[in-house]
């Protein structure tokens, strides 16, 4: 398709999110709302800027969305489950249960599943997590880390998933087994992580799984601190050895859920940490909403990471799906919009909402490593619209999105 687009185009009456254009001062347009409007006009097959509107407003223009936490090997178990529910432990040890009748045939039937509804959401870019270390042999990668290899191949051009390695800190405590399981990720191309929850050697274990990432050249992605139980103290640890070691690679942490417990003061200390590091967070609040602050009546604690704080502290805090119908979370939906909408109630994320579009795009992209893609130079298969006159109307109405591409296909048929 793309090889019959043109190479220039006018896309008359659209809205684009002025937080989503690296230089919004530069790139034309009317101000309108949270978002520049006007004529979007492509050169060369790139959005190249926005010219006074010729016709009524009608689309809102959106670089494609990033899922940079989920699990698609877990996804869609939970109705072969019974009586499911409870706290971390207790999903835990549900989904280990039903790993035992994982087939070939499960996993790609699932996984697959869930990697559509994200492409179908907008999604062009998604980390999934892969557990590590159901073998003792750290070389032996999990029937899951294959059949996401094959789903990857078998992705549409441009669709970029990840595969990270989710091992455990107490494991990577050992330097050979780290070291071991580093090279193996790095044969298949994936990213190296780590599971980090109280464990006694979880020190020894954060700085091996740094050392083994430098020398393997591998990104790092940690699973932190998915609690509200006192003394958790991973995210620290995680900053402090980044910065001990000087690691240049990116790194994202997930969860740090206990940053809750934390004084003002130690937030402050820990984010300032964090930004020095380049370490982002992920917040992912669906999971961790259903998991945690559970007592024998209704949640009176808020499952999620100090967004607000960190983000203050010049943090890069992105927000992520992470469970989808599981053991972790029985409902939810691979939508990066409606994981926003969810983190907006829940966390207080106050309007203008374009504001926090780069949670779910370029600051998501940034935390995997990946340029961040705005508007502006970006290429038309990177596009998408949504018929909406503001970024409310997305949040709200779950509206599907059209690639840039198909839309300008049809104007010209």
């Amino acid at each position: 398709m793309r090889d019959t687009l043109p190479a220039d185009a006018r896309l008359p009456g659209v809205l684009i999110p002025a937080a989503l254009i690296a230089a919004a001062d530069r790139f034309g347009g009317q101000l309108y709302g949270d978002c520049l409007a006007g004529d979007l006009v492509l050169r060369d097959g790139r959005a190249a800027g926005l010219e006074p509107a010729s016709a009524p407003l009608e689309q809102l223009v959106l670089p494609k969305f990033t899922e940079p936490h989920v699990h698609l090997d877990k996804c869609h178990t939970i109705d072969r489950m019974q009586g499911i529910g409870g706290g971390l432990g207790d999903a835990i040890a549900a989904q280990a249960q039903d790993r035992r009748i994982w087939t070939a045939e499960d996993i790609h039937r699932r996984a697959g599943r869930g990697l559509q509804e994200l492409l179908s959401a907008g999604c062009a870019t998604v980390r999934t997590h892969v557990d590590w270390g159901i073998s003792p042999d750290p070389a032996a990668a999990p029937l899951a880390w294959d059949i996401l290899r094959e789903l990857k191949e078998e992705a549409p051009a441009g669709v970029i998933l990840q595969r990270a390695a989710l091992t455990g800190a107490d494991m990577m405590a050992d330097i050979s087994y780290a070291r071991a399981c580093a090279r193996r990720v790095a044969q298949s191309g994936g990213v190296l992580g780590a599971f980090v929850l109280g464990q006694p050697e979880r020190q020894a274990g954060i700085l091996n799984t740094f050392r083994a990432a430098e020398e393997a050249g591998l990104a790092l992605d940690f699973h932190v601190d998915e609690g509200l139980a006192t003394g958790l103290d991973g995210l620290e640890m995680i900053a402090d050895a980044a910065l001990k070691t000087g690691f240049q690679g990116p790194v994202l942490c997930g969860h740090a859920c206990s940053l809750m417990n934390h004084t003002d003061e130690d937030v402050q200390r820990i984010a300032e940490k964090l930004a020095r590091a380049r370490i982002s967070v992920a917040a992912l609040p669906a999971t961790n909403l259903y998991l945690q602050g559970r007592s024998a009546g209704t949640p009176d604690r808020r499952g999620l990471t100090r967004i607000h704080e960190l983000q203050a502290a010049g943090v890069n805090v992105v927000l992520g799906t992470d469970n989808v119908r599981d053991a972790f979370c029985p409902l939810g939906s691979h939508d990066p919009l409606a994981t926003l909408s969810l983190a907006a109630l829940a966390a207080h994320l106050d309007p203008p909402f374009g504001s926090h579009l780069p949670m779910i795009t370029t600051g998501a992209r940034k935390a995997l490593g990946l340029a961040p893609v705005t508007v502006d130079g970006a290429a038309i298969g990177d596009l998408q619209l949504f018929d909406a006159l503001s970024v409310t109307d997305i949040l709200g109405s779950r509206a599907a999105p059209q690639p840039l591409a198909e839309a300008l296909q049809g104007e010209q048929q």
